[in-house]
């Protein structure tokens, strides 16, 4: 007879709901994006941080407990520039594996101007605080960011959103799947291709590929 540990499959399947919820996160369009950093903008006493928070999972593919684990030194260097490739040690990764983010000029320049407003900032330090100057919790981070999309109006949209709109637009400019498992830190790339949402416009592309 067949012996199943409960434990194991109790764990394996809240894990496997949690990526299916996390790959069925609505993808936002560029004017949704842009509404949403607008509304942070004009309503957050934090916007900086906030837009920065979002921004990471949108520009980099980060995942939210990724975002909340870094510090201050894993995004500058020793000469006090922003770094273009975060490496992640394996206990601030969701799958307990080290890997590197890669870090678009335009992210550079967005974390540059935040760290420059940020109150003398330590290297020790967390990179992103609450309100009550404590680091975020991946808990923490996934429901504020959640908010943030709440307040712009943004039905449908989690704290993954960043993450699959991410994938979702690399893919639609003729990304490999191979590279975007890699970029996303993907184990395998049957789960990068659960996260890429395809639409119309990327089926009116393809089939003028003919």
């Amino acid at each position: 007879m067949l012996k199943i540990n409960v434990r194991k499959y109790t764990a394996y399947t809240k894990t496997l709901h949690l990526e299916q919820m996390m790959a069925q996160a609505k993808t936002l369009s560029k004017t949704e994006l842009r509404r949403v950093l607008d509304v942070t903008k004009a309503c957050s006493k934090y916007a900086e941080r906030d837009c920065v928070m979002l921004l990471l999972t949108h520009w980099c593919g980060m995942r939210v407990g990724e975002v909340a684990s870094l510090r201050i030194s894993d995004v500058i260097d020793t000469e006090g520039n922003i770094r273009a490739e975060l490496h992640l040690s394996a206990e601030q990764t969701k799958g307990k594996a080290a890997r590197i983010v890669f870090v678009p000029e335009r992210m550079r320049k967005e974390l540059k101007r935040y760290l420059q407003l940020t109150t003398k900032p330590k290297c020790g330090d967390f990179l992103f605080k609450t309100q009550k100057a404590q680091r975020f919790s991946p808990n923490t981070a996934t429901q504020h960011l959640r908010r943030l999309y709440t307040n712009a109006g943004i039905n449908g949209a989690t704290s993954h959103s960043g993450r699959r709109t991410f994938i979702t637009e690399l893919a639609a400019k003729g990304v490999s799947v191979r590279v975007l498992s890699a970029l996303a830190g993907h184990k395998s790339i049957q789960t990068t291709q659960r996260y890429i949402d395809v639409n119309d416009d990327m089926m009116r592309k393809a089939i003028e590929l003919l």
